[in-house]
């Protein structure tokens, strides 16, 4: 079960999505506006697992209201948004969305999006050392943190999770359907843009310049590496 917070103004959308969300064994609260997501989030005591997030919101969009929660909380976020758009999917993603889901879809879609990135979030593949340190980096995949000179970087678990799978494989390049495989669990058939997205916002917490980064290089054609310094 999951303690899921569904962000939609269509209140028909919203009701059957509940209903449905429910009947799959999920607690489910309700908000119709950005702000009032935000209150639930921050402003009461509530516990969420997920926020499923509608991108086309009254007042602030679901964009603007997902980079205020990734300024306080690492907390599961799917957007759901009723067009395929490239460029809102890339912005939802580099705005700190875990994922995405394209308006109409089956409920079980949904909820099977849900229970991958909770099992994202409760535990990270056991490396063969208990620390892996890449640079200045140490990455402790039992206590699922990551440090830089003793000061632990702010990583949300698909984040960790990919840069575990960079440093247990040095020097060797990671495809794109390879990381949708073993980071998101979504088989061969997946949006890579999903991958892509995720390294950028990782890149931006890992590297000295994230512009030129020296330990995440993009191997044109294939995929990603980690070079270890």
């Amino acid at each position: 079960m999951a303690r899921v917070l569904l962000v939609e103004d269509d209140e028909a959308l919203a009701e059957a999505l509940s209903l449905a969300l429910r009947g799959l064994g999920h607690e489910v609260r309700q908000a119709d506006t950005g702000e009032q997501a935000l209150g639930v989030l921050f402003g009461e005591v509530a516990e969420v697992d997920v926020v499923l997030l509608d991108v086309m919101l009254p007042g602030i969009d679901g964009f603007e209201v997902c980079r205020r929660i990734r300024g306080k909380s690492m907390v599961a976020v799917i957007l759901l948004t009723a067009r395929g758009d490239a460029v809102d999917i890339v912005v939802g993603l580099e705005c700190g969305a875990d994922d995405y889901v394209v308006k109409p879809t089956e409920p079980r879609v949904i909820d099977a999006r849900m229970k991958a990135i909770l099992r994202r979030s409760a535990s990270i593949p056991p490396p063969s050392d208990p620390v892996l340190r890449v640079g200045d980096l140490s990455i402790d995949g039992e206590a699922m943190t990551v440090t830089r000179a003793g000061v632990e970087l702010n990583l949300t678990a698909t984040e960790l999770r990919l840069l575990v799978e960079f440093a247990a494989h040095p020097g060797q390049v990671l495809s794109r359907q390879v990381l949708l495989k073993r980071v998101w669990e979504y088989g061969y058939v997946g949006d890579t843009r999903i991958v892509d997205a995720a390294v950028a916002r990782l890149r931006a917490k890992v590297e000295v310049d994230p512009a030129k980064p020296a330990l995440l290089r993009t191997v044109r054609g294939m995929g990603y590496r980690l070079v270890k310094p």
